[in-house]
């Protein structure tokens, strides 16, 4: 039975994925009608097509990527990515926090390792969307605040208007945002439209919004605007920046922290 019902459900997700690729995009309403599942059903089938196709989840549906390369990875395999660059970017954002501070930490392999290394110092209020991340500070001294929301299994964030309607309520210092890109012309961006919403309305409830990336995500721009450049106090990553990014930077009084 269960082979009968697995087979199914691939053979729905393949003709959703052709519907993709004819459209460039599909609801979940639309999956509804045409398929005569339940709006739970389309939304698990969008879920796992985004981890095995070139699919990326929407609010309402989903888009297809297939023309474009660089598309999200899964936390586990960008875990492995430019390690040594994360774990340096990671000390040098831990070397701003100090006693007292309220921290934002969204999701990302970068704000993770900042985590860890907090684990143990004291004195310090984490407010944080990512399950992974509350879990690592999970026994420490650290007091730990946990938005609600639906978790987005490639990034372990929660995300949607619960997630947002948390945040609204709370006061956040200094605010730690991963991103997927970040360019003069694009600001900071991700690849989920989920993960974007929550980091504007973390970005809002917060006093200091710092970026941190490698160098591979400068003068990249993904799909989705989480924040204009202006709404940035500092960036903090591994390599000086482009001409074009550091000027941006120097004329809104933005700060740049660059490892040694």
């Amino acid at each position: 039975m269960t082979d009968v019902v697995g087979s199914k459900g691939q053979r729905r997700r393949e003709a959703v994925l052709q519907l993709l690729k004819q459209q460039g995009r599909v609801t979940i309403p639309e999956m509804v009608e045409r398929f005569g599942c339940s709006e739970a059903t389309a939304r698990r089938d969008l879920e796992q097509m985004e981890s095995d196709y070139p699919v990326i989840r929407t609010i309402g549906g989903a888009l297809y990527d297939g023309m474009n390369s660089a598309r999200e990875l899964p936390f586990a395999e960008k875990e492995g990515l430019s390690i040594l660059e994360k774990e340096r970017i990671a000390e040098l954002a831990a070397s701003l926090i100090i006693e007292g501070d309220v921290i934002g930490l969204s999701g990302g392999t970068t704000n993770f390792l900042i985590a860890k290394l907090l684990k143990t110092r004291k004195g310090i209020t984490v407010v944080t969307n990512a399950v992974n991340i509350a879990m690592e500070l999970g026994g420490s001294e650290i007091q730990v605040v946990v938005t609600g929301g639906i978790m987005r299994h490639n990034s372990f964030e929660l995300c949607g208007p619960l997630s947002e309607g948390t945040v609204a309520h709370l006061h956040i210092g200094k605010m730690f945002i991963g991103v997927d890109g970040i360019s003069a012309t694009g600001g900071i961006t991700t690849y989920s439209e989920q993960e974007a919403q929550i980091a504007k309305a973390l970005i809002k409830s917060s006093q200091a919004a710092y970026a941190v990336f490698d160098h591979t995500k400068t003068g990249k721009t993904s799909l989705f605007s989480i924040a204009a450049l202006t709404e940035l106090s500092g960036v903090i990553t591994d390599v000086p920046l482009t001409e074009e990014l550091s000027y941006e930077m120097k004329q809104h009084g933005i700060s740049v922290h660059v490892t040694g």
